[in-house]
C-alpha cells in the first residue's frame, strides 16, 4: 500500500504490472484501488508465467551468481543479497517481457 501511495503521488495516473502475489490482491489493496480506480490500473501477468516479468529474471540472475558460493553464517549470505541487488544493473529489455 506505502508503495502504490508513493508511485500514486509521484507519477499521477499509471497502470502497474504485477503478479498474482498475496498483497496484490488483497481485499485492503482492490479497496484502494476502487477508490482510486481513475488514476491506478493494475494488470496482472498469467497465472503460472514467470516468463512474462522481469523481476523474475533478475531473481534468476541473482540466484545463480549469489548461491554459487559458500557463505559461512546467514548474515554473510543477507549481506551478499543486499549488495548484490543494490548496485547491479540488470540490461533487461521491459519491452521483450511485456510484449510476449
Amino acid at each position: 500500500m506505502d508503495y502504490l501511495k508513493h508511485v500514486k503521488n509521484r507519477f499521477g495516473k499509471f497502470v502497474m504490472f504485477v503478479d498474482r502475489a498475496t498483497p496484490h490482491c488483497s481485499k485492503v489493496t482492490k479497496a484502494y484501488l476502487d477508490a482510486n480506480k481513475d488514476t491506478i490500473r493494475l494488470e496482472y501477468f498469467p497465472i503460472g508465467s514467470p516468463e512474462f516479468n522481469a523481476s523474475e529474471e533478475c531473481w534468476r540472475q541473482g540466484k545463480y551468481h549469489i548461491l554459487s558460493s559458500y557463505y559461512p553464517t546467514f548474515a554473510n549470505l543477507k549481506d551478499t543479497i543486499c549488495s548484490y541487488y543494490r548496485t547491479k544493473r540488470f540490461n533487461l529489455d521491459i519491452i521483450k517481457y511485456l510484449f510476449r
